[in-house]
């Protein structure tokens, strides 16, 4: 058995990714932030959903035209082809997030 709070990496300069289960049709990571936001003019645009769950901490999510703003047990699905970014995580606490890919 694992626990997803162990061995967390707390990292001012890189976030952490960790797959958790990676399947034909599925990836699973826990990612870790602390303070970590998308370069200012990068958005990611993926060909897969991606369902995301703030476990510790919070984030803002930026989208073309609005954004999504998560705390501890919000959750969000960004469809495939949805241009977004990150805008915000917590400087304060690390923000341990489940992505699971699909």
């Amino acid at each position: 058995m694992n626990n997803i709070f162990e061995n967390i990496i707390i990292d001012k300069e890189n976030e952490e990714f960790m797959d958790i289960l990676k399947k034909p049709n599925i990836r699973i990571e826990r990612i870790v932030s602390n303070g970590q936001v998308s370069k200012r003019d990068f958005w990611y645009m993926q060909e897969e959903n991606e369902f995301v769950i703030v476990l510790e901490g919070e984030a803002i999510l930026e989208l073309v035209d609005k954004e999504i703003v998560l705390k501890k047990g919000d959750f969000y699905n960004i469809e495939k082809g949805i241009k977004h970014r990150v805008k915000y995580t917590s400087l304060k606490e690390s923000t341990i997030w489940i992505a699971v890919f699909y």
